[in-house]
Parts: structure tokens; sequence; C-alpha cells
């Protein structure tokens, strides 16, 4: 019997990336991620040497585990039995396993909660047409998204890049690192906040705004402007500190254009122009995995030391209580607005909420899918305006 607070949901789908296991997987795991590029297996060994100085092993799904039992932990404190289910878009377990585990339970309407709080194609819509490729080779719905009588169905969690649990968490995070960063100093007026999140294709950037109200890098730039507004109203930060956005992650071939700057060239500029301490805040990730283990502790702090930029690495809000409890209000705020009732949707930044069922169009890669690829967890084409 459904809860009435969860209602019309009778399960969660906690969807992320994936990652390897151990040495033997990360190729095969690589197949997966750059399936149709025809990227040769050497040159896919060479990209996993980053995974290789780490044991062969991804921090991400340990990451998603812990997350699954705190979201559990907060949804039963709240006296909520929703079932999460744990599924990857490239990994172990993989979208079928997920699906099977959710008609092994009897769930028929469940929500989908991804693990990336940004929109973007990457970060939400590719989530949604991987799951709706999966279920037509499944044969739970059919070529025009009609579900089987027997599947289960899908409505997605918004963006929730500006939801209050996830703008105090980071908060917390980034003042944590500063009070640490600065803890011995006589002043902290030359350290710099160099916010960063995963680069993507510029033309991946453009799409994310064409049903949105800011771009993905608007999204993160809204976030990172109420970040710094809370540290300088609780004093924790000076008025006048400086802040900047960079990427990092990028891959792709050289001549296609991803956004800049990369925070190894923004360090070095940085550097030249006088500033002598940095914190490094990871606000695109929701937990430590590989880009942040190896491109921001691995690489950006050897760079740092090489500059000789003091620098701390900023939390990801990972298992915080306060992005846990955000995302349990998540839950409950999209099922409110599943029951049609009307509803307050929370929000921390200039930015609106977003979408609470993407656009048809949301995210759409024009360039790469001419005629698209159908999605679940959206709206239906007649309700697009």
């Amino acid at each position: 019997m459904h809860n009435p607070l969860t209602s019309p949901y009778d399960a969660i789908l906690l969807y992320s990336f994936g990652g390897p296991n151990k040495p033997e997987e990360v190729v095969p795991f690589l197949r997966n991620v750059t399936a149709g590029k025809g990227i040769p297996d050497e040159r896919l060994k060479e990209v996993g040497e980053h995974y290789y100085g780490f044991g062969g092993k991804s921090p991400i799904n340990e990451q998603n585990l812990a997350l699954k039992a705190a979201l559990e932990t907060e949804l039963t404190k709240r006296g909520l039995d929703l079932p999460i289910v744990w599924g990857n878009r490239n990994w172990e377990p993989y979208t079928t396993d997920a699906l099977d585990e959710l008609a092994r339970i009897g769930a028929r309407k469940a929500l989908m909660l991804v693990t990336s709080a940004y929109s973007s194609y990457s970060g939400c819509r590719q989530y949604r047409e991987d799951m709706a490729v999966v279920q037509r080779e499944r044969g739970d719905i059919d070529d025009d998204g009609t579900p089987a009588t027997t599947a289960v169905t899908f409505d997605k969690i918004r963006s929730y890049f500006n939801h209050p649990g996830f703008v105090t968490a980071n908060i917390a995070a980034v003042k944590e690192a500063w009070e640490d960063l600065n803890a011995n100093n006589a002043t902290d007026d030359a350290t710099h906040i160099a916010f960063v999140t995963h680069s993507i294709p510029n033309a991946m950037e453009d799409a994310s705004g064409a049903r949105n109200p800011a771009t993905y890098s608007g999204q993160h730039l809204a976030l990172a402007e109420t970040i710094v507004e809370k540290l300088k109203e609780q004093a924790v930060i000076p008025q006048d500190t400086n802040w900047t956005l960079s990427y990092c992650s990028r891959s792709g071939p050289p001549a296609q254009p991803w956004l800049e700057p990369d925070i190894n060239d923004h360090l070095a500029e940085l550097a030249e122009n006088g500033t002598s301490r940095v914190v490094l805040a990871p606000i695109g990730f929701v937990s430590d995995h590989m880009e942040v283990v190896y491109d921001l502790d691995t690489e950006a702090l050897a760079t740092c030391a090489d500059l000789n930029l003091a620098a701390r690495r900023a939390d990801t809000v990972g298992t915080r209580p306060e992005f846990v409890a955000g995302l349990v209000d998540l839950i409950l705020e999209r099922a409110a607005i599943a029951r049609g009732e009307h509803i307050t949707e929370a929000c921390d930044t200039a930015l609106p909420p977003f979408h609470s069922a993407c656009p048809t169009n949301c995210c759409f890669q024009r360039h790469q899918q001419p005629t698209g690829i159908p999605t679940v967890a959206g709206q239906q084409p007649d309700n697009d305006n």
C-alpha cells in the first residue's frame, strides 16, 4: 500500500554512472562509456591509467552504496517505507539489473534519482534515453513509449543544484576548507575560491540552456555566487574575496571545443596574478569519485605544489546529513506534484527551480541525433509547449 506522503511511487531508482571494481574491469568499463566512438583498446588502456593508479577500482560504487544506505536511514527516520534500488548506466548493477530488481519487488511506478545535480545532456537526458533504450530492448515499452501493463514507469527528481540541501551542504564544505587553510594565517585576504566542475563540449553547454532557465555553466555560477554570498553574510570570508569557475576532466578530440579554463591552467594564472592560497571547491560532483580523487586530489593539488600555492580541497556533499535530508525532501516534493498538489518548490539561488518533468526537447543533442532518441521520465510531446 502506498504511503500517502510518497504516493504514487512505490520505489526509488538511484541511478548513476558506474565504475570498475578491479583492474580487469577497467577496459570493459571504458568500452561501455565510449561505445560507438571507435576508440581502440590500446587508447582505453592509456585512459585507464587513472584507475590503475587506484588499484583499478573506482570509488563511485562504494559511494553510491553509502548514499543508498543514508537515504534509507533518513526515510526510515521519517516513517517512510520506500525501497531504493541502485543501477548504473555503464557498469554493474546495470540498468537492466535495476529493472529486474524493481520487477522482483513489485514496483509499478518508480522515482528516478540521478546522481548528477545539474541539467545537461550527460547529467540528465542521457540517463532518460538509456533507460528508454533498455526498456525497449526488454519489451517493457513499445516504440511510441507506451509501457507494457506489467512494466515499471518512471518520473524523475528535478535537477537539484539549487535545492537547499545541496546548497547548504556545499556552503558547509567550502567553509570548512577555508577555515582549515587559513587557520594559521594572520590574514586570509589572498585566498581565492576556485569552484570546479566537469567540463562538457560547448555544443552540450548550448543545448543545456535551450529549454532551461540557464545553461550548465550558468547553473554552476548561480550556486557558486550563492555560496560566496552566504559565507560573506556569515563573516567566514572577506567581502572582497575573489572566486571563479573552472573545469576538469576534459575528453574528446582536441579539435572539439569544450568549456574552459582547465583548472590547472587556471591555477597557473592565479599564481601569476598574486594569489597565494586557494580553496578547490568541486561543486560539480556529488561524491569523491575518480574525477575528484585524480583530477583534483592528484593533478590539481600537484599543480598547486609546483606553483607554491597553499591549497585545500573542499569536500563533495557525499552523505552529509543536510544533503541526504534534502534528497528526501525532493522525493516528497515530486510525489506531491505527481498527486496534483500545489506546492512551493524549495530553491536557494537566484535561478528558479528547474522542471519537475523535463520538456520533450530538454538538453536535446541535435547535432548528434537529428531525429532524437526517445526518453522516459519527462513530458509527453503533446504537453511540450
